[in-house]
């Protein structure tokens, strides 16, 4: 498996331990944060915070995919998000994500900057494919999701979860591929919550690790999510402990970038586990 994905600028994303990808939600309506970060000193400061607390990467998102999610208008999405990149440039040369699905946000958030794109539509939409494909080292992310964001919670099914979003994966990464991308700069997501019932995540996390059968490092999202809050019973605000489980178990089976909400608390979790794995306890 690659774990060492290159970047802009000659840097690097080492993933051969996992690492915390930070949510740095930009949006009036995302699902556990909307509305806290839309002020961009409050965001900088926000994302200088998750960096102190562990976090190696930044994951920016101007349009929430929550269930039932509105579509944002492009230059809504480019006016919260780009302005945000460009002053945590300014200021660390971590690894910032922008969480889109739109070519123009692409273009304009890696110009600004970013070094990573973070796709739940897996490069799909319109020009995409051909955006990402003109910049050399950029890290991208491909996420499964079954339908939209609008729809992708009502009924869905599959014949063979497992089966099918490995095919998926195997479709995107051709895709990727036929339009010049290097597959080292590759990283498959589930996708948890995006058209999965309850049983469907927890098979999901369960069997992690069959997903690495492309060789590709694995992102894991399953912070706060319904996943955690319809099983316990627990408001957005009550599912850490959980979602730490979730992360551990995640990281236990494989997943390589592990993103947060909580990066202080999921840091410890991965810490203790590492000095375990490593054997320097003792």
């Amino acid at each position: 498996m690659n774990n060492i994905i290159n970047l802009p600028n000659g840097r690097e994303l080492n993933l051969i331990e996992p690492v915390i990808m930070g949510i740095l939600n930009v949006t009036p309506d995302s699902f556990s944060d909307g509305g806290k970060f839309i002020e961009p000193s409050i965001a900088v400061h926000r994302a200088l915070q998750l960096l102190t607390d562990g976090a190696k990467i930044i994951d920016i998102g101007g349009e929430s995919t929550r269930p039932g999610a509105q579509a944002v208008s492009l230059d809504d999405e480019l006016e919260r998000v780009v302005p945000i990149i460009k002053a945590i440039r300014t200021q660390s040369d971590c690894v910032i994500s922008v969480d889109t699905s739109k070519a123009e946000v692409m273009r304009h958030a890696i110009l600004a900057g970013a070094d990573m794109v973070n796709d739940v539509r897996a490069l799909q939409e319109p020009d995409a494919l051909n955006v990402v494909s003109q910049f050399e080292n950029i890290a991208i992310c491909l996420m499964h999701m079954q339908g939209q964001p609008r729809s992708m919670q009502t009924s869905p099914q599959y014949s063979d979860l497992m089966g099918d979003i490995n095919e998926f994966f195997k479709r995107r990464v051709s895709a990727c591929e036929a339009m010049g991308i290097k597959t080292q700069q590759l990283i498959l997501d589930p996708g948890f919550g995006f058209g999965k019932t309850l049983s469907h995540n927890y098979e999901i996390l369960t069997k992690f690790n069959d997903f690495n059968k492309l060789g590709l490092p694995l992102l894991a999202g399953l912070s706060r999510k319904s996943m955690i809050g319809n099983l316990l019973n627990r408001d957005t605000s009550e599912r850490m402990a959980g979602s730490l489980a979730g992360a551990l178990i995640a990281a236990q089976n494989g997943a390589k970038i592990i993103r947060v909400h909580d990066v202080k608390e999921t840091a410890d979790v991965l810490g203790v586990y590492q000095a375990c794995i490593k054997g320097i306890i003792g």
